[in-house]
This record gives C-alpha cells, structure tokens and sequence, in this order.
C-alpha cells in the first residue's frame, strides 16, 4: 500500500497496471474504464504479464490524501432520510461492482472501474474538520449519516482510523448519528457508539445483499461475509443500537429470491427494521456491471438486464427521483409487495428509531465553548 504526499492530483490520474478480463484478482470491476471528463481514453490489451496459470497480477490498493476543506456534505434528495453525511474515504476497497458512488471518482481524474477500488482518497484532517464545523457560529445540530457513499469501515479504516477519530468528535458534542456499513470492523467501535445510542444519539444500518457467500464474494470481494454481517447484527443489537438490515441492491433474477430468507435471517439476528433499494445502474456502472454479468453470470446475463429494463421504464436505469431506487412496473411492484410482507412476518416493521438533537453541546475548551482558564 502506497500514499502520495500532497493534495489532489486532479486531470492526472495514476495509471494502474496493464490488466485484461477478467480484472484484477480480489477486486470486483472487470475493467479501467476511462473517467466520462477524461480527454484521452484507455484501451485494454493483453500486454503478456499474467501469471502462468493465465490469471492477471494482483493490483496494489495506493493512498492518496483528502485535501478537503470541509467534512460534511449536504444534499436535497426527497429520496433519502438524511440531508448530512460524512464520508471519511473516496473510493472504497469493498469493490462492489454494483456501487452507486463509482462514477464519483471521475471527477478526480480516476476510473469509476479498477481506480475506485484502488485508489482510495483519505480524509486524514476529517476530526479537525468536524470539530470546526460544530464549533461554527449559529450552528443547529440534525443528525449526519456516517458511511452515505462509500463505506466508513472499509479495509483501510482498520490501520487508518479516520472513521473512529471522527466517532469520538460526535461523542464529545453528543451529536446524532447514523451509521451504515457493510464491513463486520464496525464492532471495533461499539465502545463509542453503544453509550451514544444509549442517550439515542446512534442508529445503525447494517448492508446484507445476499447470504450466498460465492456469489457475495463475487459481487463485493473484499466485504464482510454474509454470516459475519449478521454477526454484526447481533453485537450492535447486543450494544443497545437500534439496527436496520438494508438489503441493496436487490437484483433481479440474482438476489430477489433471498427478499424472504434474508429478512428471516436478519430478524434472528437482532435486527429492528429493514428496508431495499433495487439495482441501480447510473452512467459508468451499467457498463461495469454488464462486463461482471458477461464473465461471473453468462448464462443469466440477459435475463438480469431484461428484468432490469422492464423495471426502468424500458432503459437500463431512469435516475427519476421518485422511482429510482424501487422502479416501476409489475415486477417492482411484485418485490415491493413481497418485501412489505415478509418485514411483517418477520417483525422488521417496527416504527423507525428517532434520534435526539437537545443533548448537543459544546465541550470546554472548544472554540465556542473556551475554558475558564
């Protein structure tokens, strides 16, 4: 693992070794599509360094620094249940070959394919960051989601740590958070967040697309298992942390199937609530996504795009907001039907958990809140 020193290297993107199909060992894209702004565009070929078995190197993860002047990001989507978020990391080691947020990593100059699950931007200053943005004048606490884009406990939280550092800034203000990850390192910090959610300050998503441990490694290779993710479940439940099990995507004719046992399973585990999105496919990842389906699922590649296209109004994604992450049609509304009912059976259906804005304050010692020495 690489870092470069410095900020940004905007419009200068590091070029990742020479790969062919099927991509890189242990990493989901097939490919490294060239970024949509780029001026100049990258062609695969077989340059010969394979291993004598036939199968491509393994690409190394490079560190860059997150020269961002701020840490919280805001949104107007009438779509999500938050307008703060906080992404410690750009890009993330999951490598979920179906992540909606690969086609942010164009705007750096880097590959939404291979680049965004290898090129990862740290935001080292983020705690600093936070504290300065409580600390600002007039400031009104609601609750931030931790986690929106890509995932705050990726495998690269483990040595770096931005994500606990930031947990600890929250604790000390007593601010409301959420929390969402897919990664089972998120127990590392029930020390923080079980004493938050017992003054409901914490809720926490856990992501379960399927309990198919291939087909899981398949389709994030570098995630938590299934099992360890209900694992996960259970501790934050065990913490006293109210936990929703998001089962996303749900995609046609691979994971739809699950809808029942999963929910099941999540239920067991100590799950509150539950809640989907259907596959989405949004600029670079509908072409990410098919290459997968042509090499990990050939034999139902055209099925899945076929049930797809009936559920996005005939294209291969609608970004309409109203519909976007249920779709439209009979087969969307045969999962939704079917998800409403199996939350029931399962008790997922639970009124969601409120978090608390009164208990925030300024410790001693920060800006707005000097010492008395």
């Amino acid at each position: 693992m690489t870092e470069r020193p410095g900020g940004y290297a905007l419009n200068a993107p590091q070029e990742a070794p020479p790969l062919h199909r099927p991509g890189a060992r242990g990493r989901g894209a097939r490919s490294n599509v060239s970024g949509r702004y780029e001026a100049l565009a990258r062609e695969v070929f077989d340059d010969g360094w394979t291993e004598a078995d036939g199968t491509p190197p393994r690409l190394a993860t490079m560190v860059l620094r997150d020269a961002s002047k701020s840490i919280v990001s805001t949104n107007c989507s009438p779509d999500i249940s938050f307008d703060q978020s906080i992404n410690p990391y750009r890009g993330c080691e999951h490598g979920c070959v179906y992540c909606y947020a690969r086609p942010s990593h164009a705007y750096w100059g880097y590959s939404p394919g291979l680049d965004f699950e290898s090129v990862i931007f740290a935001k080292r200053n983020g705690a600093a960051l936070l504290e300065a943005f409580f600390n600002k004048t007039g400031y009104q606490p609601k609750p931030i989601m931790i986690g929106a884009n890509t995932d705050a406990w990726q495998p690269l939280e483990r040595e770096r740590q931005h994500t606990r550092e930031i947990l600890k800034v929250c604790a000390r203000y007593r601010h409301p958070i959420s929390v969402i990850s897919k990664s089972a390192l998120i127990r590392r910090d029930i020390d923080i967040l079980g004493p938050m959610a017992a003054d409901g300050l914490v809720k926490a998503a856990i992501s379960v697309t399927t309990l198919d441990r291939r087909l899981a490694r398949e389709l994030e290779p570098r995630a938590a298992a299934p099992h360890r993710r209900l694992e996960t479940i259970t501790a934050l439940k065990q913490a006293g942390i109210p936990v929703t099990v998001m089962m996303a995507p749900i995609i046609p004719a691979l994971t739809d199937h699950e809808i029942e046992p999963l929910l099941e399973a999540a239920a067991r585990a100590g799950a509150d609530h539950a809640a989907y999105v259907l596959l989405r496919l949004p600029l670079e990842i509908r072409d990410l996504f098919r290459e997968w389906l042509a090499d990990k699922r050939p034999d139902a590649a055209s099925h899945v795009m076929s049930l797809v296209r009936q559920m996005r109004g005939g294209k291969d994604y609608d970004s309409d907001w109203a519909t976007r992450g249920r779709g439209t049609g009979p087969y969307a509304k045969l999962i939704a039907s079917r998800f409403r009912q199996a939350i029931k059976r399962s008790g997922l259906d639970a009124p969601r958990t409120a978090l608390t804005t009164s208990l925030f304050e300024r410790p001693l010692g920060s800006a707005e809140q000097p010492g008395l020495f």
